[in-house]
């Protein structure tokens, strides 16, 4: 099949119809047609069949569609590549990829001193999970990216800017006075409190899972989340105790929530993730430094007991 041909029989396979199919492609009816016909001569077997003035896919197209799916997946890629690689041609812009957790403490402090040393560039910030940042980064969409335990990739090159850890943020008068002066606690004395956790397809949600599995502690599941603020959104509206990371809890009001230390210890890198083969520019580089004073920074403003 030629790609013509190919672009003719997935516009169809989507659409139902000849007409539908001409529409979104922009071509004419009868052009849809002629092309679907070389196509079956050319592949020696009919590709649709008319019932009741519709057309439907034979068993040997219904085989073949898959296959044609993944090479539109592939051409979407190459396109989104081409947008990227002309992006990096653009002078004073910055393209930066982030978890959210990272983006409402640590991001805006890096972006301070980030506009100080460089006030005329723009800078545009995607806040995403992090396997979307491996497969942009991958894709050259963007200059570097920021994340905790992230996917490693042949083509990325990873720097730990700082270490943080997972703490428990409680609601005030949820935890027993001894526990929030003593500033520390242990998973087990969590056991009859209800709990938000993170998602368990979520890295820090893995890791808490399995520390619970090593202590032989199963906890409360009041709620389970996608996002870490979100966790402490509902901790502050007293809706259970959240195990967040230290960066997410440099956002929680104090008046509201106590923050303790969590036992066992359980680290969360803050990671730079950039592409491995090509030379950083003096902006990436620029905020790298920044992001990585930034992370120092928040931790340091914690404020939480020293580990257990």
């Amino acid at each position: 099949m030629r790609l013509r041909h190919i672009e003719v029989f997935n516009a169809v396979m989507l659409t139902g119809s000849v007409s539908a199919a001409a529409r979104l492609i922009n071509v004419t009816q009868p052009a849809v047609s002629r092309i679907l016909a070389h196509a079956e001569l050319q592949l020696g077997f009919a590709l649709f069949h008319r019932h009741k003035g519709r057309l439907v896919a034979t068993r040997e197209a219904q085989t073949l569609y898959p296959h044609i799916e993944r090479l539109f997946h592939q051409l979407d890629e190459v396109q989104r590549l081409a947008a990227g690689l002309r992006g990096q041609q653009r002078e004073g812009h910055l393209h930066v990829l982030s978890v959210l957790a990272l983006s409402y403490e640590v991001m805006p402090r890096a972006l301070k001193a980030f506009r100080a040393l460089h006030p005329d560039v723009e800078v545009t910030i995607d806040g995403l999970h992090s396997p979307q940042i491996v497969s942009a980064l991958v894709l050259q969409e963007a200059d570097l990216g920021f994340s905790f335990v992230a996917p490693s990739h042949p083509a990325l090159a990873q720097q730990v800017l700082g270490e943080g850890r997972m703490v428990c943020v409680a609601p005030r008068g949820m935890l027993p006075s001894t526990l929030v002066r003593a500033g520390a606690l242990h998973l087990a004395d969590l056991v009859q409190t209800p709990v938000v956790r993170l998602g368990a397809n979520d890295p820090l949600g893995a890791m808490v899972n399995l520390a619970c599995r090593e202590a032989d502690v199963v906890l409360q599941a009041a709620f389970t989340v996608q996002t870490y603020h979100a966790a402490l959104a509902l901790a502050h509206h007293g809706l259970g105790v959240a195990l967040v990371d230290a960066c997410t809890a440099a956002s929680a009001d104090r008046a509201r929530v106590d923050v303790l230390e969590l036992a066992p210890r359980l680290p969360v890198p803050v990671t730079l993730l950039r592409l491995a083969n090509r030379p950083a520019s003096l902006l990436a580089d620029a905020m790298a430094r920044c992001m990585q004073e930034a992370v120092r920074q928040t931790l340091a403003d914690c404020g939480l007991a020293e580990p257990v």
